[in-house]
């Protein structure tokens, strides 16, 4: 016997008034983030010269464009209701949006990482030259310095101010866009570092800061892939940050645990994206009758729990799998 879900279920586009100013303000900051990119990798590759450090931050910038693009993709979609075609509905498009953008990242993190350590194996020895402005002659290393110093500065405090929403929505793909973003001074660094060496003569800095960076976005690539691969195979819901298991899994199973009528129980939690889908199982004890008032009560008492709880089905069984029990 199972519960249904009743008339009082809020509709699947609705979020709580928390969530739904959080939502608001992520997707201000993502389209704040790309007008920023935009203009950052405009600049960037005005002065990219021959560096193959500039050239590697340059793709760093311009990937960065997919994790904000598939955000806002995934935001206009994921709460729209169940039809006949998706009767889940299309909370999965976070997860979708997360895949692609994980996969772009990690493919061209390997090619870079061949292409920089190609550069660096054959001794490629970058010109830099000089350039006038206003009558006076500029080496075009510190306008690099220059740029890339400045392009850290946006995506560092729009990073730092994704992650509460991140946390708030539980959104992964919002969480990964404000990672990258937050670590993008590491990039500035590594590229300032490796344009500086080769104007004091070290012509392998520039190949080495960019293997610095390109490790740094395969690094980034492999953990959005593995991330978003685990949520689309059904793998235990983990916090927004893909690293503990997520604290209502335990407070769910907690409440099936205080049901009068059941002597063992079991759940099941699905990760759709910003919200989970749970089956619960409860195996009733000797002389317990059950009805659907009880099971509704169940489904209720774990609706109440949180906001994420949103298609709920109690199920009787006469035993609970052990694939269903919390480690």
């Amino acid at each position: 016997m199972t519960a249904e879900p009743g008339p009082s279920a809020p509709a699947h586009n609705d979020l709580p008034p928390e969530q739904q100013a959080a939502m608001r303000r992520a997707v201000r900051l993502e389209w704040i983030t790309i007008a920023v990119m935009v203009v950052t990798i405009a600049a960037v590759y005005a002065v990219s010269g021959q560096s193959q450090a500039m050239k590697v931050a340059w793709i760093e910038d311009t990937l960065s464009l997919l994790p904000p693009i598939a955000f806002l993709v995934a935001a206009r979609i994921a709460h729209r209701a169940p039809s006949s075609r998706f009767p889940y509905g299309l909370h999965r498009a976070v997860g979708i949006g997360h895949l692609v953008a994980g996969v772009a990242l990690l493919a061209m993190g390997v090619f870079l990482v061949v292409d920089s350590g190609s550069g660096l194996l054959t001794g490629e020895r970058p010109p830099l030259g000089v350039v006038e402005i206003g009558g006076q002659v500029i080496w075009v290393g510190w306008l690099m310095v220059a740029v890339m110093a400045l392009s850290c500065v946006g995506p560092v405090i729009l990073g730092r101010m994704k992650a509460a929403p991140a946390a708030t929505l539980h959104d992964k793909v919002l969480f990964a866009d404000a990672d990258m973003n937050r670590a993008d001074w590491k990039t500035g660094i590594a590229t300032i570092v490796g344009v500086l060496g080769i104007g004091v003569g070290l012509w392998w800095a520039d190949a080495v800061a960019a293997l610095v960076v390109s490790v740094s976005i395969l690094r980034d690539g492999w953990a959005n892939v593995r991330g978003a691969i685990e949520g689309l195979i059904d793998a235990r819901p983990t916090r927004y940050d893909g690293t503990d298991p997520h604290p209502l899994v335990g407070e769910i199973d907690e409440a099936l645990g205080g049901v009068e009528w059941a002597r063992d129980h079991g759940v099941r939690v699905r990760d759709e994206g910003h919200i989970f889908h749970v089956e619960a199982f409860l195996v009733p004890a000797d002389g317990q009758q059950v009805t659907v008032e009880r099971l509704s009560d169940v489904r209720r008492r774990l609706r109440e729990l949180s906001w994420k709880v949103e298609d709920v089905v109690v199920t009787v069984v006469d035993r609970v799998h052990g694939s269903h029990r919390l480690p």
